[in-house]
């Protein structure tokens, strides 16, 4: 038994007990039963019923106590975080995208993009994570940053780059998890995690259908078709290793039954906080970066060559079942 083993295989409760196993999590494309189209995740994704960040901050943590503020600028409604109770792991922080279920709050909360102070507040409760040595727990919920000009004159790429940076390198164990809709930089600046998890019916893309529609056939009545060749559905983000699980939502989706969808979320948070926080912070990080080097990479053996036999990395060996 190798030291990942030994440190993710068994876990000494009461002499011999084992992690449980991942409470239902999908981390096999292949058993995915009803699949469906990428364009009918994009309308599940962007359901107004599904639940929203503030609606699984409360049903997943206790004593949640919200943070306001970049110390900066101002306080961005779009971006919520503080720190909170979690059931079996203590106190955690808690950063997450909030976008609204009627059209009023959309608007207050600017549809869940972010303006360059959300993104700030967000670097804050990042580093107060660290200093406290306290897990990290995202929720990503947002077709993108805020676009307009405000937003660029204050500093909107930056603001991004630094959130992304900033994660790359913390040091504490951060589970991200996408909730609906995982919408280009604005999403990842708070998706580097040493896990990343999402609903069934998730996506997440580096440009919305619509964006792409418009700029490859010059309308964005092509999004469909846009959807199908972005590969954005959760079930292509699994097989792609971009994520590394599916949350199961009920069969109409998670707007159907938020309660159930929340408790398998909370299901899978509590066993994937429990493996990282056993995991040296040195070797997080390099599991972390080996991560995201890994993604896209492709290797094309030479006429004749025997092909050789890939290693399982160690981040996908932190996500085997116990």
């Amino acid at each position: 038994m190798d030291v990942v083993d030994r440190l993710l295989g068994k876990k000494t409760t009461e002499g011999n007990g084992h992690l449980p196993e991942d409470a239902g999590l999908i981390t096999d494309a292949a058993s995915l039963t009803a699949q469906r189209t990428p364009w009918q995740s994009v309308q599940l994704a962007r359901e107004l019923r599904r639940p929203h960040s503030i609606e699984v901050i409360d049903g997943l943590f206790e004593k949640f106590q919200e943070l306001h503020g970049d110390r900066g600028y101002r306080d961005d409604p779009a971006v919520v975080g503080g720190i909170a109770e979690l059931d079996g792991v203590g106190p955690v922080v808690v950063v997450a995208q909030q976008r609204g279920s009627t059209t009023e709050e959309n608007i207050a909360r600017s549809f869940g993009m972010p303006y360059p102070e959300g993104y700030r507040k967000a670097i804050r409760l990042y580093r107060m994570a660290e200093k406290f040595h306290l897990p990290l727990v995202t929720l990503v919920d947002t077709p993108g940053a805020y676009p307009g000009p405000e937003a660029e004159e204050r500093g909107q790429a930056e603001a991004i780059a630094k959130s992304i940076a900033t994660m790359c390198g913390l040091q504490t164990p951060i589970v991200a998890i996408i909730l609906g809709e995982g919408g280009s930089g604005g999403a990842l600046a708070l998706a580097v995690g040493d896990v990343v998890l999402a609903l069934q019916n998730a996506i997440y893309s580096v440009i919305s259908p619509e964006g792409a529609a418009a700029i490859l056939w010059r309308s964005a009545t092509e999004a469909e078709r846009a959807a199908n060749a972005l590969k954005l559905a959760a079930s292509d983000l699994l097989r792609l290793g971009i994520v590394d699980g599916l949350i199961p939502e009920p069969a109409g989706g998670a707007h159907t039954d938020p309660q159930a969808t929340i408790g398998a979320i909370k299901s899978a948070l509590i066993v994937q906080l429990d493996r990282l926080g056993r995991i040296p912070i040195a070797d997080l990080l390099a599991a972390r970066y080996e991560r995201y080097r890994h993604i896209g990479v492709v290797v094309e053996p030479l006429p004749g060559a025997v092909p050789v036999a890939k290693k399982e990395p160690f981040w996908r060996r932190i996500m085997r079942p116990a």
